[in-house]
């Protein structure tokens, strides 16, 4: 387990934010010693939150050519068949997986291939489960074209508390499977957009694992 290079700031900003506040109820209140430990107890929790969110695991990743793994931690929300009219047009099936602020938000590319479209849209910030989270909020676009010709289109999209989305790709850039292609910050949700007949392997309401979880097996 590491810790992320996105968290860097956050992490020098909590440090910082523990130490002031520390300092000052050292300096106003130093006899109380009830409120030295409530203060020590939440400085921790914080530590620990930070800490945890932009926790980045390390693991063997197994790269397939018709296996489509998942591209973050999280909980299927959505599979249903839908028309992607943004790049692919034509109808997709679409698999949503929503990341909560405990998930590792990492994300990681569900094949291997070219990028053959990027796009940032800025936008709303919705709650990420609501429906029109995917065509509203802030979010990149991406699509993978694999050597066999068969194109993935995935989505970063912001949700109430994500303010920031981060990506590491670009048109025309090769990619590997389970490879980092970005980090959303606290909270948000990842959309999928396989061909029609690609064999799903999850359900709704299960529990994913970004880089680890077979989302799905290409025709």
């Amino acid at each position: 387990m590491t810790f992320h290079k996105e968290g860097y700031t956050s992490m020098a900003l909590c440090i910082l934010f523990i130490f002031v506040l520390n300092a000052l109820v050292h300096f106003y209140f130093p006899d109380m010693v009830a409120l030295k430990w409530l203060v020590y107890i939440l400085s921790f929790l914080l530590f620990v939150i930070i800490l945890q969110f932009f926790r980045s695991p390390k693991f063997a990743i197994t790269k397939h050519d018709s296996h489509v793994i998942c591209p973050a931690d999280g909980k299927v929300v959505v599979i249903e068949e839908v028309e992607e009219t943004e790049f692919l047009k034509d109808k997709r099936i679409q698999v949503s997986v929503f990341m909560s602020p405990v998930n590792v938000h990492v994300n990681r590319n569900p094949i291997a291939g070219v990028v053959s479209y990027f796009k940032y849209h800025p936008g709303k910030y919705l709650v990420a489960w609501h429906p029109k989270s995917s065509t509203e909020n802030e979010r990149t676009t991406i699509a993978i074209e694999n050597k066999q010709g068969v194109t993935v289109l995935f989505r970063q999209i912001a949700g109430a508390l994500a303010r920031r989305i981060v990506w590491y790709v670009k048109e025309g850039q090769q990619v590997d499977q389970g490879e980092q292609f970005g980090f959303i910050k606290f909270g948000s949700r990842v959309d999928i957009f396989l061909p029609l007949g690609t064999k799903i392997n999850v359900a709704l309401g299960d529990k994913v694992k970004g880089g680890r979880t077979v989302l799905a097996e290409l025709v």
